[in-house]
């Protein structure tokens, strides 16, 4: 059974869509056309600039809509959720004392030149995020939170000295495919240093999924809308599996 989906607007299946983005062009009528041509030849039909100005000398933003013919299988995309064991902070505590045995050792770091630790701090900070209390709060994990930009090569220092279970990294800058070369950095530096199967590691960002997480050689991968929990229970469980296979 396969269902095939087209982005909705106006009516199922139309296959609108929006388009928002950056010319190297002064704003005028003629930068307006160049950026609708620029969405027909992409494929896109019934092309329309819905709004075109002038953001700074020789640079002007553009809105575009548009109809797409393409549609996707959804039943055939497999993406599997890291988010797969809800449980409460008493429910993670208690799993870990018995299926685990031990405290949970567990450092977080924004990574490379990034200095957003928004994101870090809502998982490990005690206060938590949206009521949903970080892992320091936890009995069961004993929690490192290193702050912004961290290298990698410290990261894992910091894993080697300190007998870190589950890594956790963290980059919201993604210019130029700098968060890929950041965590790739990191898998790649803790295989050299021969601790990578010791350790949990885990990707965390606003664009992170995952899927690509997992494609770069991580454990898991955490992106928009996690909350504390889904972080402490992926540890928790993926330190219970590993017990048990020794």
């Amino acid at each position: 059974m396969s269902t095939y989906v087209k982005p909705y607007g106006d009516t199922k299946d139309d296959g609108k869509v929006q388009l928002s983005f950056t010319l190297p062009l002064e704003w005028s009528e003629a930068a307006d056309e160049a950026a609708r041509q620029l969405v027909a030849k992409m494929g896109f039909s019934d092309v329309a600039v819905a709004e075109g100005r002038r953001i700074a000398h020789g640079f002007s933003f553009f809105v575009v809509y548009a109809s797409t013919p393409v549609a996707v299988d959804a039943d055939s995309i497999v993406a599997p959720s890291a988010k797969a064991h809800a449980m409460s902070l008493d429910e993670i505590d208690a799993f870990v004392r018995e299926r685990v045995g031990r405290n949970i050792r567990i450092a977080g770091a924004c990574i490379g030149t990034d200095a957003h630790t928004v994101g870090i701090d809502a998982i490990l900070n005690m206060k938590g995020y949206k009521g949903d209390y970080g892992l320091e709060r936890y009995k069961e994990f004993v929690t490192f939170n290193l702050g912004s930009q961290i290298s990698v090569e410290a990261l894992v220092d910091f894993a080697k000295d300190n007998r870190i279970d589950a890594l956790l990294a963290s980059q919201v800058v993604t210019q130029k495919g700098s968060d890929v070369t950041n965590f790739t950095a990191l898998a790649e530096l803790l295989e050299a240093e021969g601790i990578r199967d010791d350790v949990i590691l885990i990707a965390g960002g606003p664009r992170m999924t995952n899927l690509l997480a997992t494609e770069l050689g991580y454990d898991a991968g955490f992106g928009r809308g996690t909350v504390p929990s889904d972080v402490a229970a992926f540890v928790a469980t993926r330190m219970a599996e590993r017990i048990a296979r020794m």
